[in-house]
């Protein structure tokens, strides 16, 4: 029961799209480039963010994603099954045949634990990452500040504050 790298790597990649969308498309090339993911494999996941209408694709020069709604609307639980990242602490996939075709004496245990980290990823969205990274110190901010200048207007929802 871990989070894969499918699921990391989803989260990490809206992370950054959320950061560095403000002034209009990002590219997976620039997304691959800073966050260190392939880019054949950021392909693949942004297929299916886009699918589940998590981001939109602009075609052309200046092209690339943005987000296809504002960042507080977006969970770290939609991003984590829109990339198919199943999380389930159970031995049986839910099924309750954990041990000899039977449920398992700890089966309700580990099906609550399921429960709770949904819980807690679907409380947590884009805006809370962008927030919780901008408030680091030392956090790279100089990819906004052309994002910043009037008229500037992101899609998927606004900058975040910069204190």
């Amino acid at each position: 029961m871990r989070l894969t790298t499918k699921g990391r790597f989803a989260v990490t990649a809206m992370t950054d799209l959320a950061l560095n969308g403000g002034a209009g498309p990002v590219t997976l090339a620039g997304i691959s480039d800073r966050q260190k993911i392939s880019l054949s494999y950021l392909e693949q996941l942004f297929g299916k963010l886009r699918r589940h209408k998590l981001v939109d694709s602009v075609r052309g020069p200046g092209g690339g994603y943005c987000l296809a709604r504002p960042m507080s609307r977006i969970s770290v639980a939609d991003i984590v099954r829109a990339v198919d990242e199943a999380l389930d602490a159970t031995q049986c996939g839910g099924r309750e045949n954990c041990k000899d075709e039977e449920r398992c004496l700890t089966h309700d245990l580990w099906a609550t634990l399921n429960l709770k980290m949904y819980e807690y990823l679907e409380s947590v969205t884009l805006s809370d990452l962008v927030e919780k990274h901008l408030n680091k110190p030392g956090a790279e901010i100089s990819l906004l500040k052309d994002a910043r200048r009037p008229g500037a207007r992101a899609r998927g929802g606004a900058l975040p504050a910069v204190a």
